[in-house]
């Protein structure tokens, strides 16, 4: 599977958050801004593996539809993958 640049671009967004995020620790903010800050890079988390997933899944479906293959096994393997992230 190929990573595309929204793709990437989602982890550089959460890798500069997470950053700020300890900027505000060794400031010592409050602990309710760190919990909500955190919030939101495990919510972007969340997100980018649902996008990682489903285009991985549109790919492989489409590639065993060419191939004249059920995609059964694919959806269920990807369906798997979503459950495990939580």
């Amino acid at each position: 599977m190929e990573y595309n640049a929204q793709m990437k671009n989602r982890i550089r967004r959460m890798e500069g958050q997470l950053r700020g995020i300890l900027k505000m620790m060794e400031e010592n903010k409050d602990c309710k801004e760190i919990i909500t800050q955190l919030t939101a890079v495990r919510s972007a988390l969340d997100r980018t593996i649902g996008v990682i997933v489903s285009a991985n899944l549109v790919e492989c479906v489409l590639a065993a539809q060419q191939e004249g293959k059920q995609a059964d096994e694919l959806i269920k393997e990807a369906v798997n993958l979503l459950v495990k992230s939580r």
